[in-house]
């Protein structure tokens, strides 16, 4: 199965002296969805908890540029199917990136 998304990352800046947030940047890639799983997150509460949350299990092979591999440790995100992923672990294998995913997204966006 084909991939084409925007990945984000993330840089820190200094808003004013002293304080410092990350801004996010996104860039388009394309690749390869060389893993397609989900499970299901039971929360481990006490008392237990009704609501279960669903994570994926995918990783994206993407074709990385110069940026991609000098910023893969500020990859933060990936949107595919209409959402926004966490991204959970980037191994580099040149000439590619292999992106593994987690949970929605519950950060900032451009």
């Amino acid at each position: 199965m084909r991939f084409s998304g925007a990945v984000g990352f993330a840089t820190r800046e200094e808003t004013s002296p002293g304080v410092w947030q990350e801004v996010i940047t996104e860039t388009v890639y394309y690749g390869d969805v060389v893993r397609n799983a989900r499970r299901m997150v039971t929360p481990s509460m006490v008392p237990p908890v009704l609501n279960v949350g669903l994570e994926l299990g995918n990783s994206f092979s993407i074709v990385g540029d110069a940026d991609a591999y000098a910023n893969f440790m500020d990859m933060r995100y990936v949107k595919w199917e209409g959402n926004v992923w966490r991204i959970t672990d980037v191994e580099v294998q040149r000439p590619r990136l292999i992106l593994s995913i987690g949970g929605q997204w519950d950060g900032n966006t451009p």
